[in-house]
């Protein structure tokens, strides 16, 4: 497969970096340091190349270093498949769009989506490892990243849905009556709702496929994924567009119970993504916490797969902190997967000899508050 990487990364203002230039390899790169030190900083710097808020969704202020007047910028050279580009981003006040970020391609103004046509980011963080058990909404963003990451267009109709639904949401707590107005949003509801949740579908029916190739008594389980919820249930039962229509009469029919309730009770932002351990046959909710992680894992080298073929090159991918809950075992196979996928992986931990076994096929940088350098490797472990 392809390979898509980035050989310069240029922070300024971002996070605990007051300024930093690093110079890449493709393959592997890991990033070692005390817990603060700004590691999980560069993996975000890196995820603000694709559409959305970064893997830690935080507002933008909160991104610029403290103290600075001027916003943050990223900027990066990408080297691939479709051709060597120049990609910023960052926030300035004279210059921001895209909810305050503003996107530069090869010198050019851009849309965040023009970023897909580069390259394709995909993340692991430790705040997932409560996926399973965590709120439906959780799983409702990672599905949706999930399918950000092929489907360039999801992005907007998520963004024109919510918008649609606060307004409607309003007319509801403000006791509005006006039935022309509840129509038209209703009616933008149903059109975006109803490709949303087709999108998920053919995401579940794609990504199903992609886990069936993976080993059935591999390190990383196989998953089996479903989804709950009305308009994703009726995909495939009726045509799109009367399944927009169903989807209008019920938010038409549900205006009392809703404007009793203060807000939008039925749609696609009540979906949810069920996920059992295949070989167990067990929701994964209930399974241990090394077997929830490792499930994870699956799924995100899946679609990592998925994507590649898709996209025709291998997603950069984001691993944070990757390696502490993993044992040998499943360190190495995760290691030698990414060595297959062909992709740029940026890793992080506390110690340089939990990826002693990517020793000479690395690159490894020490991370030290605002600086990074060519990690010194421990003996045993060869440069």
């Amino acid at each position: 497969m392809p390979s898509t990487h980035i050989s310069k990364l240029q922070l300024t203002d971002f996070r605990n970096y007051t300024s930093l230039s690093l110079d890449l390899r493709p393959g592997a790169v890991v990033f070692t340091g005390e817990n603060g030190a700004g590691k999980t900083n560069l993996l975000e710097a890196i995820s603000f190349l694709t559409p959305g808020r970064g893997l830690r969704r935080a507002p933008y202020p909160d991104v610029a270093r403290e103290g600075s007047a001027d916003g943050f910028a990223v900027h990066t050279t990408i080297e691939g498949p479709f051709g060597d580009a120049e990609i910023g981003t960052g926030t300035a006040p004279e210059t921001a769009n895209e909810a305050g970020r503003r996107i530069r391609i090869n010198g050019a103004n851009a849309k965040a989506d023009d970023m897909l046509e580069w390259l394709r980011v995909v993340w692991l963080t430790p705040s997932m490892d409560a996926l399973f058990t965590g709120p439906a909404g959780d799983r409702r963003r990672f599905l949706d990243r999930l399918v950000l990451a092929i489907d360039a267009a999801h992005g907007q109709r998520a963004l024109d849905y919510e918008k649609a639904m606060r307004g409607r949401n309003r007319l509801l707590a403000e006791d509005r009556r006006d039935r022309a107005w509840f129509d038209a949003i209703e009616m933008q509801m149903a059109e975006t709702g109803a490709a949303i949740a087709a999108a998920r579908v053919e995401m579940v029916r794609l990504l199903t496929a992609m886990i069936g190739r993976m080993p059935e008594t591999g390190p990383f389980p196989q998953a089996e994924l479903s989804l709950a919820g009305t308009l994703e249930q009726s995909i495939g039962d009726m045509p799109a567009v009367e399944l927009e229509e169903r989807f209008r009469q019920a938010l038409a029919d549900g205006r009392d119970r809703d404007r009793a309730a203060g807000r939008t009770l039925e749609g696609p932002h009540r979906s949810d993504l069920l996920v059992r351990h295949k070989p167990k046959s067990m929701p994964a909710e209930l399974c241990s916490t090394g077997e929830q992680k490792a499930l994870l894992i699956g799924i995100v080298i899946s679609h990592a797969r998925l994507t590649g073929e898709m996209a025709g090159s291998a997603p950069i991918l984001l691993l944070d902190e990757i390696a502490a809950h993993l044992d040998a075992g499943r360190r190495a196979a995760l290691f030698s997967i990414l060595e297959e996928l062909n992709c740029q992986a940026f890793m992080t931990g506390t110690e340089a000899s939990l990826f002693s076994s990517l020793a000479g096929r690395a690159q490894f940088l020490t991370v030290d508050h605002g600086s990074v350098s060519a990690t010194v490797l421990p003996d045993g472990m060869d440069p």
